[in-house]
C-alpha cells in the first residue's frame, strides 16, 4: 500500500466551486480532506473541523472569502481551502448549496426542534443598522445616547435596548434602513439632556395620538452622526 501524501495547493488551482460556479474538483485536482488528519493534529469526531465550521458559518452568513479572511485574520487561500474541504465532505457542489445546508456542530448548544411544532414569534430580538465608522458610532451610541454596550468585535458593535439587541455594522456607505424608536420614561427630560450633548433634533417632543383610555403617545425625532433619523417615544398615562 502506497503511503498517503499531500502536496501544497496554490490559489490558482482552487476550483470554481469556491465562488459558487462549479464542482469541487477540476483539472484532476483531488482535495485532501481533514478526515485524514495531518501529522500532529488531533482527529475530530464531527463532520467538519472547528476551522471549517467557522468558515462555513461565515459563508452561510453571506460573507466573501476576502471578508472572512479579514475578520478571522487568515489568508484568503486558507478560507478557500476550508470551503473546498467542507464542500467535498458534505457532498455539496458550491457555495450556494452550502448556504442552504443546515446542521449544528456536535458541540453546539442548539437543540433541534420538532419540525411539526407550532411556531410562535416573540418580540424583536435585534435591529441591524449600518454605519460608516464603527468606532465613532460605538462611542456615540454609548456616550451620547447612553445605551449599554454589550460587546464589539471587528466591524460589529452590539448594544442593549431594554432587551432588544442593536447591531451596528460598518459598511462602505450607510444605506436607508428602518428607523429606530427608543422608548423613554420622561421624553422631555431626555430631549433636553441629548440637546445638551450636541444631538441635532428634527423636532421637539409632541403628542401623536391619544388612546380611548386617555393614554398619550409622544414622539421626538433626531439625527445620528450620518444624518439619518432616530426617534424618542414615550407613553403618558392619565
Amino acid at each position: 500500500m502506497k503511503p498517503f501524501r499531500t502536496r501544497q495547493i496554490h490559489s490558482a488551482e482552487f476550483p470554481a466551486a469556491l465562488e459558487g460556479e462549479g464542482n469541487c474538483a477540476r483539472d484532476g485536482i483531488t482535495w485532501v480532506m481533514a478526515s485524514r488528519s495531518r501529522p500532529g493534529r488531533p482527529p475530530h469526531d464531527d463532520v467538519l473541523t472547528p476551522a471549517e465550521w467557522r468558515t462555513v458559518h461565515a459563508v452561510k452568513h453571506g460573507l466573501t472569502s476576502k471578508q472572512i479572511a479579514e475578520r478571522r485574520g487568515i489568508s484568503i487561500d486558507a478560507v478557500k481551502y476550508h470551503v473546498a474541504n467542507a464542500l467535498a465532505k458534505l457532498g455539496l457542489a458550491n457555495r450556494k448549496e452550502l448556504r442552504h445546508w443546515h446542521r449544528a456542530p456536535k458541540d453546539s448548544a442548539l437543540e433541534e426542534k420538532n419540525v411539526n411544532a407550532q411556531i410562535k414569534l416573540g418580540s424583536i430580538a435585534q435591529i441591524a443598522r449600518s454605519v460608516q465608522d464603527i468606532r465613532q458610532a460605538e462611542d456615540w451610541y454609548k456616550s451620547v445616547l447612553g445605551l449599554p454596550h454589550l460587546y464589539t468585535f471587528g466591524k460589529l458593535a452590539f448594544f442593549d435596548c431594554s432587551g432588544t439587541r442593536l447591531m451596528l455594522s460598518q459598511e462602505s456607505a450607510a444605506v436607508p434602513e428602518s428607523i429606530l424608536y427608543l422608548r423613554v420614561g420622561d421624553i422631555a427630560q431626555v430631549y433636553e439632556l441629548l440637546k445638551s450633548r450636541g444631538v441635532e433634533f428634527i423636532n421637539a417632543p409632541h403628542m401623536i395620538h391619544r388612546h380611548a383610555d386617555g393614554t398619550e403617545e409622544w414622539l421626538s425625532m433626531f439625527k445620528d452622526p450620518e444624518g439619518r433619523p432616530l426617534g424618542l417615544m414615550a407613553q403618558a398615562r392619565p
